[in-house]
């Protein structure tokens, strides 16, 4: 008997047991041989529509045939049909039975009740595009694939999984079959589970954490468990997933909660601050927490102020792709006539940084709202990025001059100083979601920073050093090599000969990368502070005498 592939077929078998026994899930079959597998399945699509969610026949047919088009229409790329797609998922297909009839809105979903909807999955299922594949399992809601997972046995990389889907969304293979997929999985016993949306590249891929009681459940059982939950899986369809120009996106497990802690604070009207570290995805965060609050609250206003140009402009291109329309104004004045008037919801607003050079502009800002409107109408919601600059209790004054019943949520992922932290609390009120730095780094979000405090060597021109550095320059090299190795030895004494302190900066760092492993081997990279942007031009300069021409950059606010 072939054993070849028998523990993935094991993993298979198990997690198929999990979905059905646990999770709950009607199990359709293997349906590796039968004909016609469609990520639309019109026989229970059809089923759900008439029988649970009572529409007639004919606006059923309508509206399977306005979904079917969005999700087959080949002048489109994948990604605008998945968007397409998710909208009438979302927010439903208006169609009428005949002209004299009004337009009625037709669901494919029941987002609050998950219970009525219908959970199944089926396995081997083999879909005929341009090339046969056949994802090892397939997530089905109402007959609409929404999920594939691809399993790898332990000894096989998870990336092999991975990858697996990413040719499969190729239009050689059954990229059309992508069309209704929100949830793109890869999963072994040996590195657990894996996920993403259409097209997000392999190294984008998430990891999903929990603390979960039961440690007798495999890593990849826990969390198929937890994401895929009938209504954690709708929650996560329905409120987190966003189309950012031109990229599918969903959370990581930490703007997941993060969230979900807002919406109770918000619920309870509470202010606070959201603490995560740089770089993890905090803009996110906030355009889906608005989007949130504006959907579930008919009497709510956001005003989201941010004292970054390109944070600005991506919070309203994410806006207006979820067809949610944003007013960005030019000054407190006009902020606050926008808020004495019904219309618009949402707002955004740009202040300049908090620093000496603009405390003239920032009590300008505060002068204007305190001139504007003394009443706002509705029910305010401000989100206030980088909330740590609150120097000499500012943010107080916009909270008068913006009325005090707004409910304040500061965002920031800046470790607070000891006189911001106190100031910022008083503000904004107490931490609703943190995700520190080694967090991040430990999910590998961020990289890791490591900081080595030393003093320059002033003997940098001692021949020991130089000879140190041709040696590990010339290990292995034959003669010619070393030769021709030479030309930059030359060049190398002489940044080593040089007098001048940055000269002794620059000589240092070459001289570490030529000789410690994580910099030799070229996996990690270096930042030079320089205490202004001319001493940095100045280093520039000097890195372009030596073999870092061309590898450099200067980086300046």
């Amino acid at each position: 008997m072939d054993t070849v592939g028998q523990p993935e077929r094991h993993t298979q078998n198990r997690i198929v047991k999990l979905f059905r026994e646990k999770l709950q899930y009607d199990y359709l079959g293997n349906w590796e041989d039968r004909a016609n597998n469609s990520n639309i399945e019109e026989t229970w699509l059809r089923s759900y529509l008439i029988n649970k969610a009572g529409y007639s026949p004919e606006l059923v047919n309508r509206a399977i045939y306005k979904l079917q088009s969005e999700a087959t229409n080949h002048d489109r790329t994948l990604y605008n049909n998945n968007k397409e797609v998710y909208k009438l998922l979302r927010y439903g297909v208006e169609v009428t039975a005949n002209p004299s009839e009004k337009y009625q809105r037709v669901h494919f979903i029941n987002w609050n009740k998950p219970e009525t909807n219908h959970f199944a999955i089926a396995e081997e299922v083999t879909i005929q595009g341009n090339r046969e594949k056949r994802p090892d399992i397939v997530l089905y809601i109402n007959g609409i694939a929404v999920g594939v997972l691809e399993l790898k046995r332990s000894i096989i990389s998870i990336g092999d999984g991975i990858r697996q889907n990413l040719v499969n969304q190729r239009p050689e293979f059954i990229q059309s079959f992508f069309s209704t997929i929100q949830l793109v999985m890869a999963g072994s016993d040996a590195a657990g589970l894996r996920y993403g949306a259409i097209g997000t590249p392999e190294k984008f891929f998430l990891g999903w954490k929990e603390d979960i009681t039961d440690t007798s459940l495999l890593q990849l059982d826990k969390y198929l468990l937890k994401l895929c939950d009938k209504k954690r899986l709708l929650k996560i369809l329905h409120d987190f997933v966003l189309f950012d120009g031109g990229v599918k996106k969903l959370p990581r497990y930490h703007q997941y909660f993060g969230i979900k802690a807002a919406q109770e604070h918000i619920r309870r009207r509470e202010g606070g601050i959201i603490w995560h570290t740089q770089g993890s995805g905090k803009s996110i965060v906030m355009v889906l927490l608005a989007k949130w609050i504006l959907e579930n609250n008919p009497n709510a206003r956001v005003v989201i102020l941010t004292d970054r140009t390109e944070l600005d402009k991506q919070i309203e291109r994410v806006f207006n792709d979820a067809g949610e329309p944003l007013v960005r104004t030019s000054s407190g004045q006009e902020l606050m006539e926008q808020l004495s008037q019904p219309m618009p919801r949402l707002l955004c607003s740009l202040v300049h940084k908090f620093g000496k050079k603009d405390v003239e502009n920032f009590d300008k800002f505060i002068d204007e709202l305190q001139r504007g409107p003394s009443a706002a109408v509705g029910e305010v919601f401000v989100f206030v990025d980088e909330c740590h600059r609150t120097q000499s209790g500012k943010l107080h004054k916009i909270m008068k001059a913006m009325l005090n019943n707004a409910v304040f949520i500061g965002f920031t992922g800046t470790p607070l100083l000891k006189s911001d932290k106190q100031t910022s609390l008083e503000v904004f009120g107490k931490y609703i979601h943190t995700y520190k730095f080694n967090e991040a780094v430990a999910d590998e979000v961020v990289l890791d920073l490591v900081y080595e405090a030393r003093d320059i060597d002033q003997k940098l021109s001692s021949p020991q050093k130089v000879d140190a550095w041709f040696d590990v320059k010339t290990k292995g090299l034959n003669d010619f090599q070393k030769s021709e190795l030479k030309k930059k030895w030359g060049t190398m004494q002489k940044v080593l000969s040089s007098r001048s302190r940055m000269d002794m900066v620059v000589s240092d760092i070459v001289f570490d990368f030529s000789v410690k492993p994580r910099l030799s081997e070229h996996t990690g990279n270096a930042i030079l502070v320089a205490g202004s942007i001319y001493e940095a031009c100045k280093y520039y300069e000097l890195f372009q005498r030596t073999e870092f021409k061309q590898r450099c950059a200067v980086i300046t606010s």
